[in-house]
């Protein structure tokens, strides 16, 4: 059985991972049973000005100093439960240690598995605005669209302002479900939740579209590839 590799940035969607992915290896292992996991995490505060520059070259630094750290505790391959910084994927890929799991394609499987076709697309303001998720959709016949302009600066100033530091406002939870409507009157058939936090404020039963969990969905493949060694989105 592989050893799991989590390479954090923030906090919250770090510990929603690798809870989930506890949760979700019973279902194949047994009671208390999972495979063996390594978390390193770099302090945010370090990655916030690589992010705020559109520095994704140094970005791709952190992710590989994470990775060295996991694979040296004797991970074997490395999940990042943060879609934004999957925009260093090109920089960093080459060079990791060992491979990795793409959240972006992990997502776009779950979305094919389903049939949707147009994806609604949260985030920060990196990955709603940055070509991760369109460009992995695009190639899988589908497409993911962002909020307008405005929504756009609802979803991120929640991300920043409470998610990342562990607040789940229900007047946020609503606000996030009135962007998300108007997504579904925009044509879409599905929404990503692609920043990490927000599965813990969005409720799958109530929110106006199905949805992509991308932390959770994350982990569970992470648990599938650890078994069993076959999961289709593994890069290297």
């Amino acid at each position: 059985m592989k050893h799991i590799g989590i390479v954090a940035c923030s906090a919250e969607g770090a510990a929603l991972c690798y809870r989930t992915i506890a949760q979700a290896a019973e279902r194949y292992l047994g009671e208390y049973n999972h495979p063996k996991v390594t978390l390193h995490s770099i302090p945010m505060a370090d990655w916030m000005p690589a992010l705020n520059a559109d520095d994704y070259k140094a970005v791709a630094e952190f992710m590989l100093a994470s990775a060295k750290v996991v694979a040296g505790a004797g991970a074997d391959f490395a999940i990042c439960p943060d879609n934004t910084v999957h925009l260093s994927w090109e920089h960093f890929i080459q060079r990791s240690l060992i491979p990795w799991l793409h959240i972006g394609e992990v997502v776009a499987g779950e979305a094919q598995r389903h049939g949707w076709k147009k994806a609604a697309l949260l985030g920060t303001r990196f990955t709603m605005t940055g070509p991760m998720y369109r460009d992995v959709f695009r190639r899988h016949g589908m497409e993911a669209l962002p909020p307008s302009q405005a929504d756009q600066q609802i979803v991120d100033e929640v991300i920043w302002s409470e998610l990342v530091r562990g607040k789940f406002l229900e007047a946020s939870r609503l606000r996030y479900n009135q962007v998300v409507q108007r997504l579904k009157d925009a044509g879409c058939d599905c929404v990503i939740l692609g920043c990490t936090e927000i599965p813990l404020l969005v409720r799958s039963d109530d929110c106006p579209l199905p949805t992509l969990d991308s932390t959770r969905l994350l982990a569970e493949a992470a648990v599938r590839f650890a078994i069993a060694g076959r999961e289709h989105s593994i890069s290297a």
